[in-house]
């Protein structure tokens, strides 16, 4: 009997493991295998990759990646045709062999010849797609928010565990090189006692169409687009791009942008969990259809300090004088930082007294994961770092619909005798779908 190595054994298990959690009769005809790898990937080895979620941002991951000379893209998938094909075509020019084309995940991740996945799906698709993933032993890049739901990220980081998979939150930011000095900074005291962080992002957005119910277009599975969300009719305001302005889809200005800028701050203050969340604001202006705030103000509470996050989607007016930024006040100085450096002003006459400039980074942060996919450590944005900074997000989430402070066990991950919140750290899925437990 031919003998089988580590790494295939690992592949067989995590397949049976896939088929198990998601039901024979959800997975059973459409899962797929390719030809077996026999060997781990070597330094000199270029990782497979497979996209799932060809739009704006897992496009981008993905080409950044290719840009590294060190992977191969064997499948790119999503429910849109024309969003694959493009993608495809992409893809076939920069490497001179054309990827599969599928459009169901499952038989992106079913591929064995395939290493890693990068997720760039709605946010209510994270954490399945990650998670079975993982159960079939690949690594993932997944944009951020990493989750939907708590419930969705405890998960996600034992199956994570569980299956030793390398996963990465798309927060860029912590790969950025003025970033993790700003933190130095911070952490070096220079501030003094720091009362207060804020983290912002302001600007006038265009309303949505607000147009009628319609069928998909054609080349659209718009029931798999679905997935676990409630089913309801195809609207173009709900669908590309716009998605992440409803609570069934995505989380909002505050989970799309908020999950960037207080990833750093929570980096910059060593923190793990608020004790306290309060949440207050709505839709003020853009009453186009969406159900996610225009206008927020979330105030996470910790030991001797405030956290406090803005947004307005209808006003340019900026704070500190940026558009987008965060900041951190202390007794004798106060920092502030956006996308192009930082700055310290000095509390005794206002008066700069350090500076960096800089710029995003996100090759580095997309190298990151491929580098950690070969040396298998973790990535600066591992899969238990993004939940934390995420579930910040979900929090404050859970108190503005709730209309009242609320309070977290960080050890129990449930908040403290509040029945009702608990019921909101998860939300049921819709058939035939489920959350592995």
């Amino acid at each position: 009997m031919k003998s089988m190595n580590r790494r295939d054994f690992i592949r067989k298990s995590s397949l049976a493991a896939v088929w198990m959690g998601m039901g024979a009769e959800v997975l059973a005809p459409r899962i797929v295998s390719g030809t077996e790898r026999t060997r781990a990937a070597s330094a000199n080895e270029k990782i497979l990759l497979g996209l799932v979620g060809c739009g704006g941002m897992g496009s981008n991951d993905l080409y950044a990646m290719m840009d590294t000379g060190i992977v191969e893209v064997v499948a790119v998938c999503d429910v849109d045709d024309s969003h694959s094909a493009g993608v495809a075509k992409e893809v076939e020019s920069q490497q001179g062999k054309s990827p599969k084309v599928e459009k169901d995940f499952r038989r992106v991740i079913g591929n064995r010849d395939i290493d890693a996945v990068v997720v760039g799906t709605p946010d209510h698709w994270h954490a399945l797609v990650t998670i079975y993933a993982c159960r079939a032993g690949k690594d993932v890049y997944v944009e951020k928010p990493l989750c939907h739901e708590i419930a969705e990220g405890l998960a996600m980081i034992k199956a994570a565990r569980q299956n030793r998979r390398v996963v990465q939150q798309g927060t860029q930011l912590r790969s950025t090189e003025h970033m993790k000095t700003a933190v130095e900074y911070v952490r070096s005291g220079k501030l003094g006692k720091i009362g207060l962080c804020r983290a912002w992002i302001v600007g006038k957005h265009s309303p949505l169409s607000h147009g009628p119910d319609r069928d998909p277009p054609k080349g659209v599975n718009y029931d798999m687009w679905l997935g676990p969300a409630p089913r309801r009719r195809f609207n173009p305001d709900c669908f590309h791009v716009n998605w992440r302005w409803f609570k069934d889809y995505g989380t909002g200005q505050f989970g799309d942008r908020a999950v960037h800028l207080l990833d750093i701050v929570r980096w910059a203050m060593n923190v793990d969990y608020p004790e306290a969340i309060a949440s207050t604001g709505g839709i003020f202006y853009l009453h186009d259809g969406r159900d996610t705030p225009d206008t927020q103000v979330v105030t996470f509470d910790f030991p001797g300090f405030s956290v406090v996050w803005e947004h307005r989607m209808w006003c340019n007016h900026p704070i500190e004088n940026r558009g987008l930024g965060f900041a951190f006040y202390g007794s004798e100085g106060t920092l502030v930082v956006d996308y192009a450096g930082w700055k310290v002003y000095s509390e005794a006459k206002g008066e700069v007294v350090a500076e960096q400039s800089g710029s995003l980074n996100h090759d580095a942060h997309v190298r990151n994961f491929l580098e950690c996919v070969k040396n298998r450590k973790r990535p600066n944005a591992d899969v238990e770092t993004g939940y934390k900074t995420t579930s910040w997000c979900l929090l404050g989430t859970i108190a503005q619909r709730l209309g009242r402070k609320v309070h977290f066990d960080a050890r129990r991950q449930r908040f403290i005798r509040d029945d009702e919140a608990n019921r909101m750290l998860s939300r049921p899925y819709r058939a035939p779908w489920r959350l592995p437990a």
